[in-house]
């Protein structure tokens, strides 16, 4: 059941895994402090690639979408979160030139009235006064994270409206909108300063080298949610996706500390507001927490 007087934030991610590695530590916060986190994940990886070469094993692939599912079930438990599946189809990530066409039937190529519906349900039982997803670029260009992208948009602005979707629920109006903002030019470089003073060798060379400056998106940051006490369990939920991490790959090439001391915050950008709060912010609810308490 859901309660008027709590606070509720819905996450929405494309696959299993995204929720670990973008805006994990902030929902981690949240729950610490009693706030109801729920990710909804758009599809179950099933097109998904094995990631991580200890796992690249003829079992695993036989086995790839219910071994994601149980992934992603213990990352849930080590996030202490609620999370939801919507049902649909991954839709791979397309290589080649020219690029081939998507699966018929997968996430990305639905109708968006059709693959917002299940958000639009969802936005209506769970009442979340929050919610986050990616910005129009999908954070990269995967056809999925585009798709979340747009049915999380059409989803906020549809599900408070009675008209729409009349059988889905009662309407319920979202108050913010926020874009996860996880890969600017200001944080790599950042932590790749830090990681070149301590003497290692960084694994963001190669991208900074090629960063193009104008498609950067730090100037669109409005909000940094202060989270580095939860950088570990952000990994660990990271690490139980053993099929898409490495454990000894890029993800963990910078120590804990020094992106704890570097860069202690994750960043978003507030797309969509209907309260009034002054940016810049230092919390998702800023603006919410005078009308709604915790339980």
């Amino acid at each position: 059941m859901t309660a008027p007087d709590e606070l509720r934030l819905l996450a929405v991610h494309a696959h299993p895994d995204d929720e670990s590695s973008k805006g994990a530590a902030t929902m981690a916060k949240y729950v610490a402090e009693g706030v109801r986190v729920l990710v909804a994940t758009c599809t179950g990886g099933e097109r998904g690639s094995v990631l991580n070469p200890a796992m690249d094993r003829p079992d695993v692939w036989e086995r790839l979408p219910q071994i994601r599912a149980e992934e992603m079930d213990r990352a849930r438990e080590i996030l202490g979160v609620e999370q939801e599946f919507l049902g649909f189809v991954d839709s791979g990530l397309p290589e080649g030139d020219p690029l081939p066409p998507l699966p018929e039937g997968c996430f990305a190529v639905l109708p968006l009235e059709e693959a917002a519906a299940p958000l639009v349900a969802l936005i209506r039982r769970f009442r979340p006064q929050v919610i986050t997803t990616y910005d129009e670029r999908g954070g990269y260009p995967h056809p999925d994270h585009i798709k979340t992208h747009e049915i999380s948009v059409h989803a906020f602005e549809a599900a408070g409206d009675p008209d729409r979707y009349p059988d889905l629920g009662e309407p319920w109006q979202p108050s913010k909108l926020y874009y996860q903002m996880g890969f600017t030019l200001p944080r790599t470089r950042a932590l790749h300063e830090a990681i070149l003073e301590s003497g290692a060798e960084s694994p963001y060379a190669e991208w900074l080298a090629n960063w193009d400056p104008e498609h950067d998106i730090s100037h669109r940051v409005t909000t940094r949610v202060p989270c580095a006490e939860f950088f570990a369990v952000r990994d660990a939920a990271l690490i139980a996706h053993a099929t898409q991490i490495d454990p000894t790959g890029r993800w963990f090439a910078c120590p804990l500390e020094v992106q704890q001391r570097v860069w202690p915050t994750e960043d978003y950008e507030l797309a969509r507001s209907l309260v009034d709060s002054q940016v810049p912010e230092d919390d998702l609810f800023a603006g919410i927490r005078s009308e709604v308490v915790v339980r």
